[in-house]
């Protein structure tokens, strides 16, 4: 599998040349260059996924770990050293297939989304660019490799995130999801070094004899804070609050990066990590859980009152990322019967919301391409006019809301029993933000496409420019429709054939109880949200905002967390520490300096006639010198 390399090279090629000579092409040629190079990438992944998951099994049941490419760059001690190289086992070969699919369809979808605007060259550069990060990152042999990645996958969303760097709004967004993202990136590379110092590696299987030694009492604490770095990615709380303001990005960024790809990397570092979390810290990993369920919870609270749609799908989206740590983290077990089925329905989850939660980004930026809008007053009515959007975003409701036979159904499934298995108390809890997330969904998709017509017009007609919607270019309709039929068809795969805890093929069996359970709730929940935003108007939930004012307020504010940070940051950190230390620097050190200088001058504009230059008075204190220590002597 030596071509794999060019899955990495070729996004690589496809930056330089639009980076560096972008400016020399038109719109059409840089658009063409970018969607060529990600459609081969793609072609390449499906190629190498059918070609690795085809090939005969080894004897006990699990598929080969293949390293078509690796070589030592950093050699520290003969048994310590970084490599550089490809790993290829199932899930990177999963991550392949997700990451290279949702990114050629945001290639082809921004030919209609992104036309005209300036910088469309740059554009596709860094899009190519964060593709290549991407993948680098899923292919990593060892932690340290994954961490280079990892920072370029931080670099090239903070440059997506500001692409509309006139706008302060895009600016400040970008600042924040890169400040927060380093703060976490930072107790990642504590833990890489504290894990790299115990296991002595960087691989992903620990030197047992260094182990052996006592190496097992730090793993805990290692893994505890590659965990931060993963959380800050994956916007888990409290680390979460970069993802909404990164909605300031183009909306196709927000389907590859905030939906699909970028805030999956920390549920892939747990996954990747599983087997070390397994065996030296179940504890951390049941932390993993906790975390992953007070976030699901939060963010789904938070969504049901959201007005701007793109909002609503990244707090759903940190939701569902919640719903994935939840399944890793209530694992017991490598075996997938005895505790470790959360595994597998993690990485199905992965795999399953990865395209429907794109399609709705998509759908989302097809409606703003429409009404030029992102608030949810601005539309109503528009199934008429969108027929196709409306029917793909339909699909995706119905999937994230767990509704069969669509995709969400059978991966959220999974982790439901999963969390069953682990605790009932845990299952009814992400059965409840299960129910939440059809609830809003719905809540979203009446506001769109169903709603009053008159609003929406009233809405547009603000600026005097007041039009009818219209229908999406095929460049952007066309990557709706795949999505949708991937949607629609990707539950039937046999995901557990493929990945599984302990590397064997695992046969996924629904748990009738918990799905039923799960599917009456959800149709309950989309009852609901029919009952009280159908309608062109809304009694019902208008009667609820009033009545729960301050709970509604609080829910629209994010529950002042960002308020909460930036009183910290500037009233406590900034105020109380910053400013005190910055006076004490000023007028303390600088000031003793500054003392220092003018006792130098004063003295050296006293003692500089020594040095006058003249050779009579030298002379004469030469004669003078000499005299004295005669008379010192005699005496």
């Amino acid at each position: 599998m030596e071509y794999t390399i060019l899955i990495l090279l070729l996004p690589l090629f496809s930056f330089l040349v639009l980076g560096l000579g972008g400016k020399w092409m038109s719109h059409r040629t840089a658009g063409f260059i970018g969607t060529a190079v990600l459609g081969a990438v793609a072609v390449l992944s499906y190629f190498t996924a059918i070609q690795y998951f085809t090939a005969p099994r080894l004897a006990d049941g699990t598929y080969a770990a293949l390293m078509p490419y690796n070589c030592t760059w950093l050699p520290f001690t003969p048994l310590l050293s970084i490599d550089l190289g490809i790993l290829l086992d199932p899930i990177s070969v999963v991550m392949l297939i997700v990451i290279s699919t949702v990114s050629f369809m945001v290639h082809l979808y921004s030919f209609g989304y992104m036309k005209g605007e300036r910088g469309f060259q740059r554009y596709y550069a860094f899009l190519s660019l964060f593709t290549m990060s991407m993948l680098g990152l899923v292919v990593a042999t060892n932690i340290f490799q994954m961490y280079l990645f990892w920072e370029l996958v931080g670099v090239s969303s903070y440059l997506l995130i500001g692409f509309y760097y006139t706008k302060p709004a895009a600016i400040a967004a970008s600042k924040k999801a890169f400040i927060v993202t380093r703060f976490a990136d930072l107790g990642f590379l504590i833990g890489i070094l504290v894990y790299g110092y115990y296991a002595g590696t960087y691989t992903f299987q620990p030197n047992e004899m260094t182990l052996l030694k006592g190496g097992a009492t730090m793993i805990p604490l290692a893994l505890g804070l590659m965990f931060i770095g993963g959380a800050g990615k994956s916007a888990m709380f409290p680390l979460h609050i970069w993802l909404p303001d990164a909605m300031e990005g183009p909306t196709p960024v927000s389907a590859l990066i905030h939906a699909a790809t970028m805030v999956v990397a920390g549920v892939y570092l747990v996954a990747r990590m599983f087997p070390l979390f397994i065996d030296y810290a179940p504890h951390v990993l049941h932390l993993v859980a906790y975390v992953g369920a007070f976030t699901a919870f939060y963010a789904a609270s938070v969504a049901c009152v959201q007005s701007d749609i793109k909002r609503v799908l990244a707090f759903s989206t940190i939701s569902q990322i919640g719903f994935m740590m939840v399944a890793l983290g209530v694992c017991t077990s490598m075996n997938p019967h005895e505790g470790g089925l959360g595994y597998m329905a993690g990485m199905f989850h992965l795999f399953t919301h990865a395209m429907f939660k794109a399609l709705l980004f998509l759908g989302a930026g097809s409606i703003i391409h429409a009404v030029h809008s992102n608030e949810m007053s601005a539309m109503g009515g528009l199934r008429k006019y969108m027929p196709i959007t409306h029917i793909t975003f339909l699909i995706a409701c119905l999937a994230i809301a767990g509704i069969p036979p669509f995709s969400g159904f059978f991966s959220k499934d999974e982790i439901l029993t999963a969390c069953f298995q682990f605790s009932p108390a845990m299952g009814w809890i992400m059965t409840v933000i299960a129910a939440m997330t059809a609830f809003y969904m719905f809540r979203l998709y009446y506001g769109i496409f169903w709603g009053s017509e008159a609003s929406r017009q009233e809405a547009a007609g603000h600026d005097g420019h007041a039009h009818t919607p219209h229908e999406s270019p095929l460049t952007m309709t066309v990557p709706l429709m795949f999505l949708a039929l991937v949607t629609v068809v990707a539950g039937f795969i046999p995901f557990g054939h493929f990945v599984s805890s302990d590397g064997t093929a695992y046969t996924i069996h629904l748990d009738w109880g918990v799905a039923g359970t799960s599917i009456a709730i959800a149709v309950i929940s989309i009852a609901l949200a029919t009952y009280m935003y159908k309608g062109s108007k809304q009694p019902v939930a208008d009667a609820l905002a009033r009545r729960f004012k301050g709970l509604w307020t609080a829910a629209y504010h994010r529950f002042y967390i960002d308020e909460i940070y930036q009183f910290i940051t500037h009233r406590i950190i900034f105020g109380c520490i910053s400013r005190p230390i910055a006076w004490w620097d000023r007028h303390v050190v600088d000031g003793f300096f500054d003392f220092l200088a003018w006792g130098a001058n004063a003295t050296s504009d006293e003692i500089r006639g020594l040095q006058s230059g003249r050779i009579q008075q030298y002379t004469l204190v030469f004669l003078l010198g000499t005299l004295v220590l005669i008379l010192l002597l005699l005496l």
